[in-house]
């Protein structure tokens, strides 16, 4: 909504960019709130990033999913994206192909962990390999001095009431998750 997920993909992008032989592809889903509810909400015009369909996942090696959190899970409009790909689910188009998230939240408990842990559902059902971050992004993951979203599940960054940036730190994270994704995602390619 206030474009804290968009930065985190552009991130991930970069990061993802270094691997060589990887091609990366940024998608948007549709917007499900009325432009009058938006306007209210105060939210920015949608960036001209394309809106993904369905099928557009089947293109894909793999897949890093990124979305806000409502309530501690994927915003509604996430939700009735995922909730469209029945057709791949009833033919497993999706099986074996690695995924992993990222997310931004309002709070400290805003849905960091709930929000990854209620999302890997979604990929289970689809037969997908869920790649978290782990530990891998080193020192960056035992940051105690300043708040900094993310987990091992993957990059996060608080919003706040939207005025909230993420962090050069937040950012960093986000760069290594599409680095030590790519690298996953063309080591499977490779095995095929």
């Amino acid at each position: 909504m206030y474009g804290h997920v968009a930065r985190l993909a552009e991130e991930i992008k970069k990061g993802a960019d270094t691997v060589e032989g990887v091609e990366i592809k940024l998608w948007q889903v549709p917007e499900t709130l009325p432009e009058e509810v938006l306007g209210k909400m105060g939210a920015p015009p949608k960036s001209d990033v394309p809106i993904i369909k369905p099928n557009d996942l089947t293109e894909a090696d793999g897949v890093l999913f990124g979305f806000p959190t409502r309530f501690g899970m994927m915003a509604a409009q996430f939700k009735a994206f995922l909730d469209a790909t029945g057709g791949l689910w009833g033919t497993q188009q999706l099986a074996g192909k690695p995924a992993g998230i990222f997310f931004s939240t309002a709070s400290q408990g805003g849905g960091q962990e709930t929000t990854a842990l209620t999302a890997i559902t979604q990929l289970v059902h689809h037969g997908m390999i869920f790649v978290p971050i782990g530990y891998t992004f080193g020192a960056g993951m035992f940051e105690m001095e300043q708040v900094k979203g993310g987990s091992p599940y993957g990059a996060g960054t608080f919003a706040g009431d939207g005025t909230r940036q993420p962090t050069e730190l937040e950012l960093g994270q986000a760069f290594h998750q599409g680095k030590y994704f790519a690298g996953i995602a063309k080591k499977f390619k490779g095995t095929a």
